[in-house]
């Protein structure tokens, strides 16, 4: 049987779980997730390991804070006047926004909280300092 391998289009089901055994994600009950091995379209321990994985094969894979998305980092919140966001925003804690950097680049942040004056803005990854469980199962090799 064909084993998955690098450059690799994929179709996996997966459960991504917090410590706390939390779900977070799941493709359970939906399409399953397609990315293509080695093209950094997912976090690189989960696409290594889909490497020799067979169709039908399920594996639990751990993969830590820092090898996921990095732990959380003070210097990515910050407070910004109420009035510099678009009046038409209704602000509510946890609403992801896009904002630009100084080049023009896109980037989300998270509403952490806000006050009639400011908002804090949170430009971590909603996930970032917590350590990730997937429970996957490889359906496709495309």
């Amino acid at each position: 049987m064909a084993k998955a391998k690098a450059g690799d289009t994929v179709k996996v089901h997966y459960t991504g779980k917090l410590n706390s055994g939390d779900v977070f994600d799941s493709s359970v009950d939906a399409d399953p997730l397609q990315f293509t091995i080695g093209q950094k379209q997912m976090i690189p321990a989960f696409e290594e390991a889909m490497i020799d994985m067979e169709l039908g094969d399920k594996k639990t894979i751990d993969i830590s804070a820092d090898g996921a998305y990095g732990q959380r980092r003070d210097d990515l919140t910050q407070t910004v006047e109420r009035s510099l966001l678009p009046a038409e925003i209704e602000l509510k804690v946890g609403l992801r926004l896009t904002a630009q950097d100084p080049e023009g680049q896109p980037f989300s942040v998270t509403i952490a909280s806000f006050d009639e004056e400011s908002v804090t803005l949170d430009g971590n990854h909603p996930l970032a300092g917590e350590d990730l469980t997937f429970d996957v199962e490889l359906v496709e090799i495309v």
